[in-house]
């Protein structure tokens, strides 16, 4: 069973370019099968495609909410993608899953509050830094076909360069409201992108101590919990060329587990 995450960049390409190809993106998620696909940076108006793009039953949650009516939104990005981006489009998570599977619920929750961020005693800079933009982690619990139960929690942390704390504290955040929402005998994953590398991250050594796998070397990860699983694997930049484009300022993850 093939769990995958990708931050998408909302579609934009690497160097940045003119061309926008987020439903390619998209597909090439879906594509080889996964269980699971959790994609992170959409723009709003794409959750109403992502069903067709992929061929998956799509379950999104907004993060950055649009400036413009989305069609408006859309059109205006469109003639300077990487430029414009989520300026007029928002921003959203979403998470897709095999038609096989069954959804049984689904949830969200806000990462970073004002009430939250309030117990970090961090300097002026990084407040403002940490309340730029709302962070969201969503859920969704799903019956395998084995009978199996799995809640997945997909989650897009702040970046921060200057200081780790706002995304060790949401990803904290977002692995108690995992134990939250999963059942005892669940398979838990968590996965998306954390903005955190093991060895400066307290968080990523604190989900390992409560049972999950170990996180890999980049920023994005999928961490399991109640399940045999391998080890993190990053796609190499060519798999995820189209037409000789760079899609994406992050590589896919994956993970297989039993």
């Amino acid at each position: 069973m093939l769990v995958r995450t990708w931050n998408v960049f909302h579609g934009n390409t690497v160097p940045p370019g003119r061309v926008n190809l987020l439903e390619e993106a998209v597909r090439l998620a879906a594509s080889a099968g996964p269980a699971v696909v959790c994609l992170q940076e959409l723009p709003l108006w794409s959750l109403e495609y992502l069903d067709d793009w992929s061929g998956m039953p799509a379950l999104g949650v907004a993060a950055r909410r649009s400036l413009l009516p989305r069609g408006l939104a859309r059109r205006l990005t469109e003639l300077d993608p990487a430029r414009f981006r989520s300026g007029f489009t928002g921003q959203a998570n979403a998470i897709l899953a095999d038609a096989r599977l069954r959804i049984l619920d689904s949830s969200s929750i806000v990462l970073n509050p004002a009430a939250f961020r309030r117990r970090l005693d961090l300097p002026l800079a990084a407040q403002l830094a940490w309340a730029k933009e709302r962070r969201v982690c969503q859920s969704v619990r799903l019956q395998l076909p084995d009978g199996r139960t799995m809640t997945v929690a997909n989650l897009h942390a702040t970046s921060y360069r200057h200081d780790p704390r706002p995304a060790d504290a949401e990803v904290l955040r977002a692995a108690v409201f995992l134990d939250a929402v999963a059942a005892p005998a669940d398979i838990a994953v968590l996965a998306g992108d954390f903005n955190l590398r093991p060895g400066e991250s307290r968080a990523l050594a604190e989900v390992a101590a409560w049972g999950f796998s170990a996180a890999g070397p980049g920023i994005d990860h999928v961490l399991v919990r109640g399940g045999s699983s391998e080890p993190e694997r990053r796609w190499p930049e060519e798999r995820r060329r189209i037409g000789g484009a760079l899609v994406s300022d992050h590589a896919p993850v994956e993970v297989t587990i039993e």
